[in-house]
C-alpha cells in the first residue's frame, strides 16, 4: 500500500505509458511532452479508472495546452496511426500487416483495417507554431476508402460488424462506447496482461500487445479472472497491482527445481531478468551516492521521471531505453550484450561516480566508520541486504591488506568493493 500510495509509483507508470504514447519531443514538442507526462502522472496518481483513462485519451479534442490529453493524437498523426495505435494498445492486435493485404493466418482483413479507421478518418488538426500547440477538431463530412476496392468502409468493430455511422456527432464515440463496455472481450485482458507483464518480466500472452489466434495465452483461465477482477473493481489498475504482488506466483523463489528448471511459460518460479536501464541507472546513482543532473530538469529528477528519453545519454541507451519511435513493447529491449559490460566496467558513467570526491564510499570514511561499517553501508545502498559473515570477513581482510601496501589503499579498496557490486550479477538483475 506504501508502494502504491509513492510519488515513484505514479512515475514509473508514466514512464511506461510514455514508451507506448511515444512521448518524445520530435512528436509532441517541448511542451506538449510535459503537458502530456504530467497528465499521466496526475491520472495514475489519482488512480484514474481504466475505463475513464482510455475514453479522456481516445475522445480528447481542442488544443493541447487546455487538454493534455490531445497530445495523444500527436504522436497518432494521421488516420492510419490512429487506428494501429489504438488497436496495439487497446486491443493488443498489431494491424500493420492488415493494411496492405489479409492476414493469412489472422482474422483481421484489410476491410477491417479500414473499417477501424473510419472511427478517427474526420479527425483534422490545426497547428499554432508559436507557442507549440495544437488543435484538434472533427469534420462534419469525409469517409475513409479501401484502396484495394476504391470502396467506402463503414465503421467496424470486432463482434459487432460493420455500423452505419451518424453524421450528427463524433464517431470515436461509437467506438469508445463499445471499448469499455465492461464485456468487452479485449480492453480489461489487453491492460491485466500488460501489467502483469511488467511485474515478471513476461506476459500470459508474450509479447504482451500481441494478443491473436496463433499466439495463445499460457493460462487462459489466469487472464480472464484477472480481467474479470479489473472490471468488478471499477477498473481499478492499483487493485490487480496488489493482488499480484501479495500473490504466492509472485513471491516464489528464482530458484528452480528439477521440475521446473526449463519453464519460461508458466511461472512456476521467477525468471531472473535485467533491470530497466532507467533503475539501473538509479540504482548506480544509488550505491556510489552521487546522483545524475539530467540537462533542464530540477535537481533530484530521476531516469524513471523523465517526462521524454534525453539525447546524448548512452548510459539509458545501451541499456535498452527507447528513443519512442514506435507504439511496439520490443523496441524497449532487455537483452544482455557486450556494450552493456563495457559500459559498467569502465564507462565514463560508473568511473566519474567512482572517483567522485563526494561520493558515499569517501563521505564514510570521513566521518571516521570502521571498514565493517563501511562495507555493511555499501552493501545496504547497492543490494538492499547486509553482507552475511562470511562476505564481510573476505571484503574487510582486503581492504586492510590493500590499506598495508599505501596510504591510498584503503579507499582504492572501497572503490574496487562498489566496482565490484555495480558489476555483479546480483546487482544488475532482479531474482
Amino acid at each position: 500500500d506504501q508502494l502504491l500510495e509513492s510519488p515513484e509509483y505514479a512515475a514509473w507508470w508514466a514512464n511506461k505509458w510514455g514508451d507506448l504514447f511515444r512521448v518524445n519531443r520530435e512528436k509532441m514538442t517541448e511542451r506538449g511532452v510535459y503537458k502530456f507526462y504530467h497528465w499521466l502522472v496526475r491520472s495514475i496518481r489519482n488512480n484514474m479508472p481504466y475505463d475513464e483513462f482510455v475514453r479522456h485519451l481516445l475522445l480528447a479534442k481542442g488544443s493541447t495546452t487546455v487538454n493534455p490529453a490531445v497530445n495523444f493524437y500527436r504522436s497518432a498523426d494521421s488516420t492510419d496511426d490512429c487506428t494501429e495505435t489504438m488497436a496495439q494498445i487497446f486491443l493488443g492486435a498489431r494491424l500493420q500487416c492488415a493494411k496492405c493485404h489479409n492476414h493469412p493466418y489472422e482474422r483481421w482483413t484489410q476491410d477491417n483495417y479500414y473499417g477501424f479507421g473510419a472511427f478517427f478518418h474526420r479527425l483534422q488538426r490545426t497547428v499554432v507554431k508559436e507557442n507549440d500547440e495544437m488543435v484538434l477538431w472533427v469534420a462534419r463530412e469525409g469517409e475513409i476508402v479501401q484502396p484495394r476496392t476504391g470502396q467506402q468502409m463503414q465503421g467496424w468493430l470486432p463482434g459487432v460488424g460493420e455500423l452505419a455511422l451518424d453524421e450528427s456527432y463524433d464517431r470515436r464515440e461509437v467506438l469508445v462506447e463499445w471499448l469499455t463496455r465492461p464485456d468487452n472481450p479485449y480492453l480489461a485482458r489487453v491492460e491485466v496482461n500488460r501489467i502483469w507483464s511488467h511485474l515478471f518480466g513476461r506476459g500470459i500472452v508474450e509479447p504482451f500487445d500481441d494478443f491473436r489466434e496463433s499466439n495463445l495465452p499460457s493460462n487462459q483461465a489466469l487472464l480472464d479472472w484477472l480481467a474479470v477482477d479489473l472490471v468488478e473493481s471499477g477498473f481499478d489498475r492499483k487493485q490487480v497491482i496488489r493482488r499480484i504482488l501479495n500473490s504466492a506466483t509472485y513471491q516464489l523463489s528464482s530458484e528452480g527445481n528439477e521440475s521446473n528448471r526449463q519453464d519460461r511459460a508458466y511461472f512456476s518460479h521467477l525468471q531472473l531478468r535485467r533491470l530497466p536501464a532507467e533503475s539501473l541507472m538509479e540504482a548506480t546513482c544509488q550505491v556510489t551516492g552521487v546522483p545524475h543532473k539530467f540537462k533542464g530538469m530540477p535537481v533530484g529528477t530521476r531516469a524513471t521521471g523523465l517526462p521524454s528519453p534525453e539525447e546524448g545519454l548512452y548510459y539509458l541507451r545501451v541499456f535498452g531505453q527507447p528513443s519512442r519511435d514506435t507504439n511496439c513493447s520490443c523496441e524497449r529491449t532487455e537483452l544482455v550484450n557486450l556494450p552493456q559490460a563495457l559500459a559498467t566496467s569502465c564507462g565514463d558513467f560508473v568511473t566519474k561516480r567512482l572517483l567522485d570526491k563526494g561520493n558515499l564510499l569517501r563521505r564514510l570514511l570521513r566521518a571516521g566508520r570502521s571498514n565493517e561499517e563501511i562495507v555493511e553501508e555499501i552493501y545496504l545502498a547497492g543490494y538492499a541486504r547486509f553482507p552475511n559473515d562470511e562476505e564481510i570477513a573476505l571484503v574487510v581482510k582486503f581492504i586492510e591488506e590493500q590499506s598495508q601496501e599505501s596510504e591510498e589503499g584503503r579507499e582504492m579498496a572501497l572503490e574496487d568493493l562498489t566496482w565490484s557490486i555495480i558489476n555483479s550479477k546480483e546487482f544488475m538483475f532482479q531474482k
